[in-house]
């Protein structure tokens, strides 16, 4: 297959927020993919969308600190426990062929009062 056809999109529901959104990356190089955050009412979502336009493959493995996804994210005004930041990065790695597109889930357990 054509590296250009590869495509991973992540449907992300983030939470109490409700500003769920589609994360798509498609790949454009060998080693480097397009973004695309649609879907969101999200202001600072929209922002992070407008920041991101090529990953590459070195930012898959940058610390976090380090990482354009999170500095824009940050540049946004994304809250610390935004999501979608790392369904940016998952669907960089998938359409890069670098991971496996695996369904990715955090729950809480239990009830609220004894969380």
């Amino acid at each position: 297959m054509n590296q250009s056809n590869h495509k991973a999109c992540i449907s992300v529901d983030p939470g109490i927020c409700g500003f769920s959104c589609t994360v798509c990356a498609r790949s454009v190089e060998k080693r480097s993919v397009a973004i695309e955050i649609s879907g969101s009412e999200c202001k600072q979502i929209g922002k992070l969308a407008e920041h991101l336009e090529i990953i590459g493959l070195k930012e898959l493995f940058m610390p976090l600190t380090q990482n354009p996804v999170y500095k824009a994210a940050q540049a946004s005004g994304c809250h610390a426990s935004c999501v979608i930041p790392a369904a940016v990065l998952k669907a960089a790695e998938v359409a890069m062929g670098m991971a496996v597109a695996r369904p990715v889930q955090f729950s809480f357990d239990g009830d609220k009062e004894n969380v």
